[in-house]
């Protein structure tokens, strides 16, 4: 009965990394159609059903953390609901979707493989747009609607995704599209040239070294042919403008400006000291670094401060209570498992250091999956033992049963006749 909600949530899994390829009027309106798609037939299920999976430790923090959030809101007594608050409430669907209807570890890694396949078609359209612009442009993505950071972060938290899906699909096909896609993918993070992306990337490839042991002589021989042939590309093929900006991260870092972020950072701790327990509401960062900035002001670019500016300690807490709880959760996969997890982990957490990726929807599935890997059912489909038969004859005579002696085996119910010498 769960198919159907599971295939459309697939879809929207898989329309994920491109969302931003269709846009009307600034909506991504192929995740907003497949996600409340998915969201419809996944309450019809819950309700014809009548299971509801119990809850796990983060989807209380979640829920608690949507409810702090529009509390906010009311509290400031904001005339117009801010679109941030609306995509919390939509984020938190869809982890509880995730944890409802991808019961089993094959439902867990199909959804990881939806997002992988989608992470191709964001890439292709990257590519295409590179073939055709390689001349004008100095950073590209897959349209102008498109955030080059977001593509490069999304594209490094699919690295991870398709190593572990090169090694341990049942398929063939989709093995060989996740090795396939280490080239690819790091390809077109350098076309983006964001350096941040490029961080990313970096902590996502340590999967390869953290889960060789498990490799073959010739699947070792494909990832090194992989990883080598993805250091040929960047070098042969990324243009020297993307090169020489990608150069420059060693002195960003070195010079504390961050892309000029350390400005922005200084200021959000400026305002975090007004309104430390509560916040100055969602979508409100701007309006809170104002005062200091002027009109220089722009988003946080770093999750964690921005929530931290925006809830206050008391919605700070309660993210980070998920994220802990996912964490804590992962810990007790099996070895391959536990280290794709973790990596997957740490390459999440390096994403939403340079970012304002908090209500990213990315972000949230990568929380979603982890906990679902974590507490997959597999369920076997077991043949039930038929209890041994015993004829009501031999019950109740007893010289018959001495006569006779009847051996029933409960597998095949056969039964089988000595006589006594």
């Amino acid at each position: 009965m769960s198919s159907v909600p599971y295939a459309a949530l697939w879809i929207f899994v898989f329309s994920l990394p491109w969302e931003r390829v269709i846009v009307i009027t600034n909506m991504s309106i192929i995740t907003r159609l497949t996600g409340a798609v998915a969201l419809g037939l996944a309450i019809l299920f819950v309700v014809i059903s009548g299971q509801f999976r119990r809850w796990h430790a983060v989807h209380v923090a979640a829920l608690l953390f949507v409810a702090c959030a529009g509390i906010g809101v009311l509290s400031l007594g904001m005339y117009n609901i801010p679109k941030k608050f609306l995509t919390y409430i939509m984020l938190f669907c869809v982890l509880w979707m995730i944890w409802e209807l991808a019961v089993t570890r094959r439902r867990q890694i199909g959804l990881l493989t939806a997002f992988l396949f989608g992470s191709y078609v964001v890439a292709f359209a990257t590519i295409h747009v590179y073939l055709t612009h390689a001349g004008s442009l100095r950073r590209f993505s897959a349209t102008a609607d498109a955030d080059p950071n977001d593509l490069a972060m999304t594209l490094a938290l699919a690295l991870p995704m398709a190593w572990f899906l090169g090694m341990t699909h049942p398929r063939a096909v989709v093995r060989w599209l996740g090795r396939g896609f280490l080239p690819v993918g790091l390809f077109v993070i350098g076309l983006t040239a964001s350096r941040g992306g490029m961080l990313a990337a970096l902590v996502g490839l340590t999967v390869v070294p953290f889960t060789m042991t498990r490799l073959s002589p010739g699947r070792l021989a494909g990832a090194l042919a992989a990883i080598g042939l993805s250091g040929a590309l960047a070098i042969a093929y990324v243009p020297e403008r993307t090169v020489q900006r990608l150069a420059t991260t060693g002195t960003e870092v070195e010079d504390l400006s961050f892309g000029g972020r350390f400005k922005l950072w200084r200021a959000g701790v400026i305002a975090f000291t007004e309104k430390p327990i509560m916040g100055h509401g969602t979508s409100t960062f701007i309006h809170a670094v104002r005062p200091t900035l002027g009109v220089r002001a722009q988003v946080a670019h770093n999750s964690f401060l921005s929530l931290l500016v925006e809830q206050g300690l008391i919605g700070f807490l309660l993210y980070m209570a998920m994220l802990v709880a996912v964490l804590s959760a992962v810990l007790k996969l099996p070895r391959l498992e536990r280290r794709f997890a973790l990596v997957l982990f740490a390459t999440l957490g390096t994403t939403m250091l340079p970012l304002t990726w908090e209500d990213q929807k990315a972000v949230w599935f990568v929380l979603a999956v982890l906990i679902g890997l974590a507490h997959a059912q597999d369920v076997t489909a077991r043949t039930p033992v038929p209890a041994p038969y015993y004829p009501p004859d031999a019950v109740r005579s007893p010289s018959l049963a001495a006569r006779t002696r009847e051996q029933w085996t409960p597998l095949t119910q056969r039964r089988v006749r000595t006589r006594r010498p």
